[in-house]
């Protein structure tokens, strides 16, 4: 069995922050100037909070030796479901206790299918993605759905100069907290423990008595919990419920927890590792932006770190085998 993937050595986690801080540096010397401004580094936290709070689901599955390619699409569905219900007559906090539990309702049909069908995730997830986006636009009539303002677009907006104490929006500040509940779930509970047992072999770990099955309905539920809530961020940056939004996100939620030392083989990731993948993506696709570069090359770029980022992984598995 693997270790722990709290064990793992220094430079598993040095490595990813020291390419976040070349990449960085790389768009600071041939970007333009406005990149190294406050500004930009503030949009560059707003738009890692909606890719980072799917990658710390994602990080759970991953960790479990699975994958969901259908979070773009819950984002999308409970974008749409967040402006219905404020439509609707519903509170800010009612909206998102609904978009959450539609996440997590959608995770959970996506675990049970992949444990009582046992069917592969890849295969279970391309579904849900395309039934999901489906429902979304079914939800919102195939347009955008315009919602009632209230304090939910604030969650990403730039700070005005009174509020200027906060540094980042508060949808930043939500993240870290999810992140800090996410770090601790994975390290220090039974549920962590046994995530990282069936990741690194889910045969030994059946022996050993985990539940499985169980185990992983819970993972994918909460994992669809967390896409919901970056359903409600992704509304707060557009104001509005839009059920085409989202498209390849998964792509880049997936990039971010493999270049933070996750293994697609399961077993490894941390959050801390996948908070540093989500800002590379992020830092990245802000400086091509920056720089002029057409939404061609900025998705080659992409493309070529997701590639990257598979390979190393499988080749720091096959060096982990070898040793």
């Amino acid at each position: 069995m693997k270790a722990p993937t709290g064990s793992k050595p220094w430079w598993s986690w040095l490595g990813p922050v020291l390419g976040l801080v070349i990449v960085y540096f790389f768009f600071v010397i041939v970007g333009p100037e406005s990149f190294a401004s406050v500004r930009t580094l503030e949009t560059i936290a707003r738009q890692t909070a909606i890719v980072g709070t799917a990658a710390l689901g994602m990080t759970l599955v991953i960790v479990l030796g699975g994958i969901d390619l259908s979070v773009g699409s819950i984002v999308a569905m409970t974008s749409v479901v967040v402006a219905l219900a404020l439509k609707g007559g519903a509170g800010p906090l009612t909206a998102i206790l609904l978009a959450t539990l539609a996440g997590a309702l959608t995770g959970f049909v996506n675990g049970s299918l992949i444990t009582r069908l046992k069917v592969a995730p890849f295969i279970v997830t391309l579904g849900t993605l395309l039934l999901i986006r489906g429902v979304a636009k079914g939800l919102g009539k195939e347009q955008k759905v315009d919602a009632p303002i209230t304090w939910l677009v604030e969650l990403l907006s730039s700070l005005p100069a009174e509020r200027r104490f906060l540094i980042v929006p508060p949808g930043v500040w939500m993240l870290a907290l999810l992140a800090v509940v996410t770090a601790v779930l994975l390290r220090y509970t039974r549920l962590g423990a046994h995530v990282v047992a069936i990741g690194s072999n889910e045969k030994t770990a059946r022996l050993c008595g985990v539940a499985v099955e169980r185990v992983k309905v819970v993972v994918y539920t909460l994992s669809g919990a967390l896409a919901g809530l970056t359903g409600v961020l992704q509304f707060s940056r557009l104001t509005v419920g839009d059920p085409t939004v989202a498209v390849g996100l998964e792509l880049d939620v997936i990039a971010a927890v493999v270049i933070g030392g996750g293994s697609l083989s399961g077993g490894e990731g941390t959050v801390t590792g996948t908070l540093v993948g989500a800002f590379i993506m992020t830092v990245i696709r802000a400086g091509t932006s920056q720089m002029g570069l057409p939404n061609w090359v900025q998705e080659i770029v992409t493309g070529t770190i997701i590639v990257a980022a598979v390979a190393i992984d499988r080749w720091r598995h096959r060096r982990s085998e070898a040793s």
